[in-house]
C-alpha cells in the first residue's frame, strides 16, 4: 500500500436527487464521490479514507515504529489497523497488532481481532490476553459515540468514550508509549487533558488534513507515557 503523495485532483462530480433518495443522502453521496481521499483509499488498498488521518497524525509525531506493540479500539473497518500493520512489520506469525469493536472485521494479515464492545467490563482483560503478556507501545481510539445532533451531547460522549481508553492506555502502555484518540472540537475536558499531562510528558491536539474541514473532530496526541504511579 503506497502513502505518499497528496490525494489525487479530480472534477467534480455532481449527484441529482433520486425520488427514493433524501437530499442529505445526496449531499452525503456527492461528497463521497468528491472525496479525494476515498479515491486514494481505493486506489491504494485501504479500507476507509481514516487511514489518512493516523498517517497524516504518525508522519508528524511518530508515534508508530518497526516492533511496536499497537492497540486499536473502535478499529472497524480497519484502515487504521492496516496502517499501523505496515508500520509495525506485524504478520501473522508474529502479530504486532490487536483490534477490537463489537462491528464485524474481515480478518487483515498481522491483526488479532476481538468482536467485542470495548465499554464491556471484560475487554481490558481480553485485550491484554490478546496481547500475549506485552505490554503495549501504542494505544489509538478512532471511537466516537453515535450522533444525536446536539454537538453539546455528541461531545461529551465522545469525550467519555475517550476518558475510558485513556485509563485503559494507562493499564497497559509501556514507559514511553503513546497515546492518540478522537475527540471533538469544544475542547478536551479539563480533567482529562490535567490527567494526560501528568501522565505523559507531552500532549498535543491536532486537525489532521484528511479530516474534513466542516468536521468537528480533533485527535488527541500523547506522547512518551510516564509509567504507572
Amino acid at each position: 500500500m503506497a502513502e505518499k503523495g497528496g490525494p489525487p485532483r479530480r472534477l467534480k462530480v455532481r449527484v441529482k436527487t433520486a425520488k427514493r433518495r433524501s437530499a442529505a443522502s445526496t449531499r452525503w453521496l456527492e461528497r463521497q464521490l468528491n472525496d479525494p481521499y476515498v479515491a486514494r483509499a481505493k486506489s491504494e488498498g485501504y479500507r476507509a479514507r481514516s487511514a489518512y488521518k493516523l498517517i497524516e497524525i504518525d508522519d508528524r509525531y511518530h508515534v508508530l515504529g518497526a516492533g511496536k506493540r499497537v492497540v486499536d479500539l473502535g478499529a472497524a473497518p480497519g484502515g487504521w489497523s492496516e496502517v499501523a500493520v505496515a508500520r509495525t512489520g506485524s504478520t501473522d506469525t508474529d502479530p504486532h497488532v490487536v483490534a477490537i469493536d463489537y462491528l464485524d472485521m474481515d480478518p487483515i494479515p498481522g491483526v488479532v481481532i476481538l468482536k467485542k464492545d470495548f465499554l464491556d467490563d471484560d475487554a481490558p482483560a481480553a485485550l491484554e490476553a490478546a496481547l500475549g503478556g506485552h505490554r503495549a507501545d501504542v494505544v489509538m481510539s478512532d471511537m466516537a459515540a453515535p450522533t444525536t445532533g446536539h454537538r453539546p451531547t455528541d461531545h461529551l460522549r465522545t469525550i467519555h468514550l475517550c476518558e475510558v481508553a485513556a485509563d485503559f492506555a494507562e493499564s497497559i502502555l509501556k514507559p514511553g508509549g503513546h497515546f492518540v484518540a478522537k475527540v471533538f472540537q469544544g475542547g478536551t475536558e479539563g480533567q482529562l487533558l490535567a490527567n494526560l499531562k501528568r501522565s505523559f510528558a507531552t500532549v498535543h491536539h491536532v486537525k489532521p488534513p484528511a479530516s474534513r474541514a466542516e468536521s468537528v473532530e480533533l485527535y488527541l496526541v500523547a506522547k512518551g507515557f510516564r509509567g504507572q504511579s
